[in-house]
């Protein structure tokens, strides 16, 4: 499956047109340093300078104009978007559609610097793409394996529940993918390892990943717990932010500014480009050396405690911006890993460039317990990967969409009116059984049909009494009546024959209602929504039974609030199936109405 995967950041946009089944790019565009000197567009290998002014709508519409100029793009299949917060509902990669927009836009407050911008991408694709299905892939959902004791703050039970506080981690895309590469590259299964994984770049943070799950990471409720980042503070006293507050110089809006935009490497040393803080500090820069100090001394001291936690680990791996492409700062943070037996081999660090076709390097000694990994980044891959499998998993459950059959004998729905001449005055019809459509009965009473031919005993009327008189019989019925009653859907009386009802307390002759009922679907509008089939579309039901299974066609969708999802048959095309009482079948869809059910 082709999948275009946009990751949007807060100082770069990612796109990737991904080939998933062959596991190769088919398309890099790339937008790096948004909105400061040095912005620029590379698509490919080329590149072109943009203004340090250009928006993050305008850099994205020149990325999305690139990738549809692309020749690949008349095979793209999907788009996948990276969105950092999923709060407590988004747990799994999920197809977007108004309603989960609308949902997604109310936690954008506590993923300031992407949510926003991740959602400005969904629009903008969805524009650019309208045909094709979206899929959001959260950062959030690999952390939903946390225990308990990981994921809750300490404050009063009634308020975080109440409020939703937890800890929900981020950049799960990126530990996930860390993972499983270091589980390939070491031979070994994702459950057979402890992998600590550190994702540093602008923004940063750690991982305890235990047997392939999950259960301890740095950032907490918002991106803003946790390493110290580019721009954003890290772990802080809470009394600091009081203090700030109570001093008068600080409101809500300016306190969220000086922690997501001014803080972290930028507060310390005055820019978050770590190779420029790296080379000033070279040059004697002191405000440089203490955020490199600072920095590196907030990861080791995690890794070390997340050592703890899985009581060992067997892997470290570096990961990022920073963590793919500074020997200096995955130095200082290893120097003192010795006693976890992590050894780092200089001149293997030093040499240690990952990329598309080496996304793995070990940097330890030969000697080290622990491996320590550089791994390339590829979260635009793992994203087309998720989204893909999100979609190949909704094809399938569509083509193999199943209900259950039920089999109808004759019956005779009846008017008020009738039900008087029939059983007496006022007479009310005594529940035999509940139907499986809801309101729906089968009555104790039973009428005889006389035909011009012949007579029908003992048959079935079902409650509650309905507007208007109508006889539903097979055909076999037909032939010992006599009558030729056309198939109809139920309610569509007209032009149909008349029938003689006897009951207890005398008979009617009908003019009109007998009808040979269509084989038809009683669906939901949420199965009919999932499936986008539409009241009265028709499809066909396939059902296996011993040595007669067979395909019903033109089966009558009938979509309403009141049904319950639910095939009726009558007992003559039962018996041509072999079918007996809970049988189900699998709805057939066209290959094109399957790939337009997964679009929203």
């Amino acid at each position: 499956m082709d999948v275009l995967a946009l990751n949007c950041g807060s100082s770069s946009i990612k796109a990737a047109l991904i080939d998933t089944d062959r596991q190769r790019r088919l398309l890099d565009v790339r937008v790096l340093n948004l909105g400061k000197a040095g912005c620029e567009l590379r698509i490919g290998d080329r590149c072109e300078g943009l203004s340090p002014a250009t928006s993050p709508d305008a850099a994205l519409a020149r990325v999305l104009a690139a990738v549809r100029d692309h020749g690949a793009a008349s095979a793209l299949q999907a788009v996948a978007h990276r969105v950092v917060h999923g709060g407590t509902e988004f747990a799994a990669p999920t197809l977007l559609d108004d309603k989960t927009v609308d949902k997604l836009q109310r936690l954008a407050t506590l993923a300031p610097l992407h949510n926003p911008q991740a959602l400005a991408a969904v629009a903008a694709a969805r524009l650019a793409f309208p045909r094709l299905p979206q899929v959001a892939v959260f950062d959030t959902a690999f952390h939903a394996t946390l225990p308990r004791r990981s994921r809750e703050y300490a404050l009063p039970v009634e308020l975080t529940q109440r409020l939703g506080l937890r800890r929900f981690g981020f950049h799960g895309i990126s530990h996930a993918h860390v993972a499983a590469v270091a589980a390939d590259y070491m031979q070994v299964q994702p459950v057979a390892q402890r992998v600590i994984s550190c994702h540093l770049g602008n923004g940063a943070s750690v991982t305890a990943i235990e047997y392939g799950r999950s259960v301890e990471t740095s950032m907490g409720m918002t991106p803003l717990e946790g390493l110290v980042m580019g721009t954003r503070a890290g772990d802080l006293d809470p009394g600091v932010l009081l203090h700030l507050l109570d001093s008068g110089e600080y409101n809500r809006e300016s306190l969220g500014r000086l922690l997501n935009q001014a803080s972290g490497l930028k507060g310390l040393a005055g820019t978050e480009d770590m190779a420029d803080i790296e080379r000033r500090a070279a040059e004697g820069d002191e405000g440089c050396r203490l955020a490199i100090a600072v920095f590196a001394h907030r990861v080791r001291k995690y890794i070390g405690a997340y050592a703890a936690t899985m009581g060992g680990v067997d892997a470290i791996a570096f990961t990022g911006g920073i963590g793919e492409h500074s020997p200096l700062i995955r130095h200082r943070i290893a120097q003192r890993l010795d006693f976890l037996g992590a050894v780092i081999d200089e001149d293997r660090n030093r040499d240690a460039r990952p990329s598309a076709t080496t996304p793995v390097i070990d940097i330890a000694t030969d000697r080290s317990r622990v491996r320590l990994l550089v791994v390339r980044a590829d979260e635009e891959a793992a994203m087309a990967k998720a989204a893909a499998g999100l979609l190949q998993a909704e094809l399938d459950s569509l083509r193999t969409f199943t209900l259950p059959v039920a089999i109808s004998a004759r019956h005779a729905h009846l008017s008020r009116k009738t039900i008087d001449a029939l059983f007496g005055a006022g007479y009310a019809l005594q529940v035999a059984r509940p139907l499986s459509q809801p309101g729906q009965f089968a009555a104790q009473e039973t009428v005889t049909l006389i035909g011009p031919r012949g007579q029908l005993d003992k048959v079935r009327v079902l409650g509650p009494p309905r507007a208007v008189d109508q006889v539903e019989i097979s055909r076999s019925d037909e032939f010992v009546l006599g009558v030729d009653a056309p198939v109809r859907l139920s309610g569509d009386t007209a032009n149909t024959p008349g029938i003689i009802i006897v009951g207890p307390a005398g008979r009617v002759a009908l003019q009109n209602g007998v009808i040979c009922a269509h084989r038809h679907i009683h669906m939901h509008p949420d199965d009919a929504a999932r499936l986008r089939l539409n009241d009265h579309d028709s499809v066909e039901v396939r059902v296996d039974s011993n040595g007669r299974s067979l395909t019903f066609g033109d089966v009558i969708v009938r979509v309403s609030t009141a049904f319950r999802l639910e095939m009726h048959i009558d007992v003559d095309e039962a018996n041509a199936a072999g079918l007996d009482p809970g049988a189900s079948g699998e709805v057939l869809l066209p290959t094109s109405a399957v790939a337009h059910a997964t679009k929203r």
